[in-house]
C-alpha cells in the first residue's frame, strides 16, 4: 500500500508518495516552483492565503502523480504536516474569513505579553509551558480586538493543517499537539485552557473537536478524490506541525533525541519526558506527536525566524544570477570569519529566543574595500549557524544535553559552509537522513491508519546517509564569541554596523 504526505510550508507545498512495505520514496514534488510570497501589510506582519495553500497542495499532488512512478489509486492514507502557529478562520460554510496570520507575524506580541502578566507568569509557564507571546491564541485576540466584524463570523478556529484536512474531507478536527502550539492547551488539566479562554473571551464552540493525532480525521470526499485521481474514502490519518513532524520523520520520538531543520526558519527540536519550560519562554515546549496525558512526550523547540529567509534575501540582492549551489561554492572560497565581517540574521519578526525583541538583520564591520558578494554569502550562513549555537546554549541552561543531531539533507544543510559552521560552532555531530516533511507526513499516515502497527515498524528500513562531526571547534568558538559580542551590543541598543 502507498502513503501520501502533504507538507504545507511557507515557501511551497511539498508532496511525497512512499511504499509502506519497502519504506521507499517513490516520488516527490512541490508547488509553486518559485518561493511563495509572504504578505506583509505592515512591518512585522506576515500573512498567507489558506485558499492558495489548498491550490498549491492540489497542484503538488497532481505533479507527483505526473511522475508515473506509482498508481495513484493505490494510495491508502494521507498525512499532513504544516507550518506551525498560523491562525485560520472559517465561517459556517467553511469559507476562509481572512488571510492566515502566520508563524512569523509579530503584531500580537504585546497582546500575548499582557496576557502573560495578567494570567500570571507562573500560571502560564506551569500550565501552558509558554508565554502566550505571539502564538495563535494572541493572534486570535488581535482579530477579536481589531477586526470585530470578522470575529463575529467565525465558526471554527484552526491551525493550517486542520484547514487542509477540512478541504480534503469536509470534517473539522484538531489535536492536543495543535492546541498546545497555539497556546490553547492546559497541560495540568489536560483540556483547553480556561485561563486563556476566559482572559481573551473566547467561546469554547470556536474550537474543533479534538482527535488523537494518529487517527482518522475524516475521509476523502468524492469530489476531491475525483479531482486528484485518489480513491474516495481513504483516511486523512495524521496531521502535525512541521517541527514535531520533522522529528517524527527522523525517528526522534524518545527523551534525549534531537532533530534540526534549517529552512525559512531554523529549528532545534529536543524530545523530553518532562513538562518543562524556560523561565523566560525563549525556547518553547509543546506536546510532541506521541504525547499522552499518562505518557509525557514533549518537544522543546528553539526557533530562529531569520534563517533560510536571510539566505534567500542575500541571494536575491547579490546573487540573483547564481544558483544556491553556485552561491555556496562562492562562500566556500572565503575563509571562516569572512575577514572580520559578521551578520545578525534576525530580520523576520520578533525572535522568541531574544525575548520577543525585533532586532532586525545587520552586517557588522563591512569593509567596502575588502568584502564582496562571496563574503556576504558566507557571513549570512555563519551568522545563522551562530544563532543556532546561541539558542542551543539557552537549551543547555535549561538542562538539555543534546548529543547527535538528526537532520534531513535539505535547505541550508545542502551547504558545506553552513553545515561545517553548524557542527563546529555547536560542538554537535549531525546525522543526515533522506526525505523531508512530506515524507514524515506519509509515515505518520501509515501509523495513524494502522498500516504500521507501531511507530518503530515504520522506521525499520530508515538508515542514516551521512555523519558530519566537528573538526574545527576552537576556531569557531573564537568566531562565535566575537559574533555574540556583536549581538549583545545590538541588544543593548548600541548602534553598530550597517542595518540591512
Amino acid at each position: 500500500m502507498l502513503l501520501l504526505g502533504i507538507d504545507i510550508g511557507t515557501s511551497s507545498v511539498k508532496v511525497s508518495v512512499m511504499d509502506s512495505q519497502s519504506g521507499k520514496l517513490l516520488a516527490s514534488a512541490h508547488h509553486p516552483e518559485t518561493e511563495a510570497d509572504i504578505i506583509a501589510p505592515r512591518s512585522g506582519w506576515a500573512e498567507q492565503s489558506p485558499d492558495l495553500w489548498w491550490e498549491h497542495a492540489k497542484q503538488a499532488v497532481l505533479k507527483c502523480h505526473g511522475t508515473k512512478a506509482y498508481d495513484p489509486l493505490s494510495i491508502a492514507a494521507i498525512g499532513i504536516a504544516y507550518q506551525m502557529h498560523g491562525l485560520v478562520l472559517v465561517d459556517k460554510e467553511q469559507h476562509v474569513l481572512r488571510n492566515s496570520i502566520i508563524w512569523c507575524d509579530s503584531r500580537a506580541v504585546d497582546i500575548g505579553n499582557n496576557a502573560y502578566q495578567r494570567i500570571g507568569e507562573q500560571e502560564c509557564l506551569s500550565r501552558l509551558l509558554n508565554s502566550p507571546g505571539n502564538f495563535t491564541a494572541s493572534k486570535l485576540a488581535w482579530v477579536k480586538e481589531n477586526e470585530p466584524a470578522i470575529y463575529e463570523k467565525i465558526d471554527k478556529v484552526m491551525l493550517p493543517g486542520d484547514f487542509i484536512a477540512m478541504k480534503l474531507t469536509g470534517e473539522v478536527t484538531t489535536t492536543i499537539e495543535a492546541l498546545s502550539e497555539g497556546i490553547f492547551w492546559d497541560f495540568k488539566e489536560n483540556n483547553i485552557s480556561q485561563d486563556v479562554t476566559k482572559y481573551f473571551g473566547f467561546h469554547s464552540s470556536l474550537f474543533p473537536s479534538i482527535q488523537p493525532l494518529f487517527a482518522p480525521h475524516g475521509y476523502l470526499k468524492e469530489s476531491v478524490g475525483s479531482r486528484l485521481n485518489l480513491k474516495k474514502g481513504i483516511p486523512v490519518a495524521y496531521k502535525s506541525g512541521d517541527q514535531p513532524n520533522n522529528a517524527l520523520a527522523l525517528n526522534v520520538l524518545e527523551p534525549g533525541q534531537v532533530a534540526a531543520t534549517a529552512g525559512t526558519s531554523g529549528v532545534i527540536y529536543a524530545v523530553s519526558d518532562q513538562l518543562t519550560y524556560d523561565p523566560q519562554s525563549r525556547v518553547n515546549t509543546f506536546a510532541h506527536v506521541n504525547y499522552l496525558p499518562d505518557k509525557v512526550r514533549t518537544g522543546i523547540l528553539l526557533c530562529i525566524n531569520g534563517a533560510g529567509i536571510f539566505n534567500r534575501w542575500i541571494k536575491q540582492l547579490a546573487g540573483s544570477h547564481l544558483s544556491y549551489a553556485n552561491m555556496n561554492e562562492a562562500a566556500a572560497a572565503v575563509e571562516a570569519g569572512c575577514e572580520g565581517l559578521f551578520a545578525l540574521p534576525f530580520g523576520n519578526g520578533a525572535e522568541r529566543m531574544l525575548n520577543n525583541r525585533m532586532v532586525g538583520a545587520h552586517f557588522h564591520q563591512l569593509d567596502l574595500n575588502k568584502h564582496g558578494a562571496a563574503h556576504l554569502f558566507r557571513a549570512v550562513q555563519e551568522g545563522i549557524a551562530f544563532s543556532f549555537r546561541y539558542g542551543l546554549d539557552i537549551m543547555r541552561e535549561n538542562g538539555l544535553s543534546p548529543g547527535i543531531v538528526r537532520a534531513g539533507k535539505a535547505n541550508l544543510f545542502l551547504s558545506d559552509v553552513f553545515t561545517h559552521a553548524f557542527v563546529n560552532a555547536s560542538g554537535l555531530a549531525v546525522e543526515f537522513y533522506e526525505g523531508d516533511g512530506s515524507l514524515g507526513a506519509a509515515i505518520g499516515a501509515g501509523i495513524g491508519s494502522g498500516i504500521y502497527k507501531h511507530a518503530q515498524e515504520a522506521f525499520q528500513k530508515r538508515v542514516a546517509q551521512q555523519l558530519i562531526e566537528p573538526d574545527d571547534e576552537a576556531r569557531y568558538d573564537e568566531l562565535y564569541a566575537k559574533w555574540k559580542a556583536v549581538l549583545q551590543q545590538q541588544l543593548a541598543d548600541e548602534p553598530i554596523g550597517l542595518m540591512t
